[in-house]
C-alpha cells in the first residue's frame, strides 16, 4: 500500500515538474504542443485563483488587525 502511495506522489510530481517545464518553454517559443498544455495549465490556474476569490468574499472576516 505504501509503494502505491509513493508511485501516485511520484507520478504527480513528475506531471506537476513537465507543466512547469512547458510554461517556460513556452515563454521562449516553444513547439505548438507545449504552448496547448501552458495554456490550459494557466487557465487552470486562473479559475482555481477566481474560486477563491469567491469563496473568501462569501466569508465574512471578523479578525481585529485592522482590514
Amino acid at each position: 500500500m505504501e509503494n502505491m502511495f509513493v508511485l501516485v506522489l511520484l507520478g504527480v510530481l513528475a506531471l506537476v515538474v513537465i507543466v512547469c517545464v512547458c510554461v517556460v518553454w513556452t515563454e521562449r517559443g516553444g513547439p505548438r504542443w507545449v504552448r496547448v498544455v501552458a495554456s490550459v495549465t494557466l487557465a487552470a490556474g486562473e479559475l482555481l485563483r477566481q474560486s477563491g476569490r469567491s469563496r473568501r468574499g462569501s466569508v465574512s472576516r471578523t479578525g481585529g488587525d485592522g482590514d
